[in-house]
């Protein structure tokens, strides 16, 4: 029967590693974000007898996968095991077991067997052997990011955190962090969107009183800005959405008496608008068009929080990079097809950021006292969209011959198109790294390597 294992040395206690386990937010941190997975009902934790069904999403159908918990060593070892689903079998075991150095060698100890008997043998074992490499790799770095993560902010004990916009990409990413770090999340959303602090229409919440004494507010709510052509209506809801709302929330902040310490707000890298090849840095003057106009009303929107005496981050946030969601997620299907290729000129700079350091920058937001006002949430390495549209088909191991001219572009998409894909500026996290933020993933190709699965040599 195959047995996969993989081992990794990480300079923390195993109970520290295993606590972290514990927590809220540990599967999804530890949920490759190319696999479409999500948690359909859980029972009892990690401990022995916990249950968990899982939907896994193949092309139009979604499997169920159940598992349960069948042994629990406190800060030692659990283990699940497959009630039904996928494979033939499946018994995890996680250990975490003591360095010479006080670290941990954390295992992850996986007996497996393909469905469909002997033709599963045949056709099924290289694919999951492969597979299981990819996805352990990917928990393994995370988990190492993370926990560094915890290690340098997490210091000043356990913080409160509401968040906007918790549903969506970088919304559940930060979440789940956080809640491994053993911080609460106070999860503000619309009605049907999830249970949480209710907002309203404006986007301020109807009762701000479970905001009182919070240490932190991070506002990510907005009208999505790709995927459909901008119509009149579209770009007002852009818009209002990112105005108005901050707007409302901030207000909100400003009148409450025991006020957050901090308002981490998103804005765009669309500040600066089309700028060519010219560095540009948090000093930058602001840009032209509807989203550099847009990004300027959004930052102004909290100006009722900053009057107030709440130190006011503004992420002026690029391309974020994860195949989950965002614009990787939508070329992600004609470049794994080979009819991926460079937009126009190919000359337009793409200022792009992994969505760990996005997160990783916000979680420096919210710990650093010192940093406020406007933020760069980009690479230290912005790339032109030929190296860009190079370095994705390198990764995926497919052709990018086909380029999409200018006029292509804007027959298709638009405004939108023009403004999002044939633009662009080359931004510079200048405040962030004199800040001390460490990017966890600088360079384009770690960076994609990293988020897709792909790292050299699997």
């Amino acid at each position: 029967m195959p047995h996969f294992r993989r081992r990794s040395h990480l300079p923390y206690p195993p109970e520290e590693v295993f606590s972290w386990h514990m927590r809220p937010g540990a599967f999804t941190r530890l949920t490759p974000p190319w696999m479409q997975i999500r948690e359909i009902e859980r029972e009892g934790g990690i401990h022995d007898g916990g249950r968990i069904l899982l939907g896994i999403r193949q092309g139009p159908a979604e499997l169920k996968w159940e598992a349960r918990h069948t042994a629990f060593e406190e800060g030692r070892l659990f283990q699940d095991e497959q009630v039904s689903g996928p494979f033939g079998k499946w018994i995890h075991t996680h250990r975490f077991l003591d360095a010479d150095d006080g670290g941990c060698l954390m295992e992850d100890d996986v007996e497996w067997a393909a469905p469909l008997g002997s033709a599963g043998r045949a056709f099924g074992e290289p694919f999951i052997e492969n597979e299981l490499e990819r996805m352990f790799a990917f928990r393994h770095a995370r988990l190492r990011n993370d926990l560094d993560l915890h290690a340098r902010y997490g210091g000043g004990g356990k913080l409160t955190v509401a968040v906007t916009g918790s549903s969506g990409l970088m919304g559940k990413a930060l979440c789940s962090l956080l809640e491994t770090g053993g911080h609460r999340v106070l999860r503000l959303v619309r009605k049907g969107r999830g249970d949480g602090i209710l907002l309203d229409a404006r986007g301020g919440p109807l009762d701000a009183g479970p905001l009182e004494g919070v240490d932190g507010v991070v506002h990510l709510a907005g009208e999505p800005i790709f995927g459909l052509r901008w119509t009149r209506e579209k770009k007002k809801a852009i818009l209002e959405s990112r105005s108005v709302g901050t707007e409302s929330l901030s207000r909100a902040l400003a009148g409450l008496e025991r006020k957050p310490n901090v308002l981490v707000s998103a804005s765009g890298a669309d500040f600066y608008g089309d700028r060519g090849s010219e560095i540009l840095t948090e000093d930058s003057r602001p840009g032209g068009g509807f989203m550099a106009e847009v990004c300027k009303a959004w930052e102004a929107a909290t100006g009722l929080a900053t009057r107030a005496g709440i130190r006011v981050v503004r992420l002026r946030t690029g391309m974020v990079l994860s195949p989950a969601g965002g614009a990787l997620g939508t070329m992600l299907l004609p470049f794994k097809l080979g009819l991926g290729g460079r937009l126009g000129s190919g000359r337009q700079y793409v200022s792009w950021i992994d969505l760990d350091d996005e997160v990783g920058l916000i979680y420096h937001a919210i710990s650093t006292p010192g940093l406020r006002g406007p933020v760069n949430a980009t690479s230290p390495y912005p790339v032109t969209n030929a190296t860009f549209t190079d370095t994705l088909g390198r990764v995926l191991g497919r052709p990018t011959i086909i380029p999409i001219p200018a006029l292509g572009v804007k027959a298709l998409f638009g405004e939108m198109g023009e403004a999002l894909l044939l633009e662009g500026a080359r931004i510079l996290p200048e405040k962030a790294q004199g800040s001390g933020y460490e990017f966890r993933y600088p360079a384009l190709e770690d960076s994609l390597r990293f988020q897709l699965g792909r790292p050299e040599g699997i």
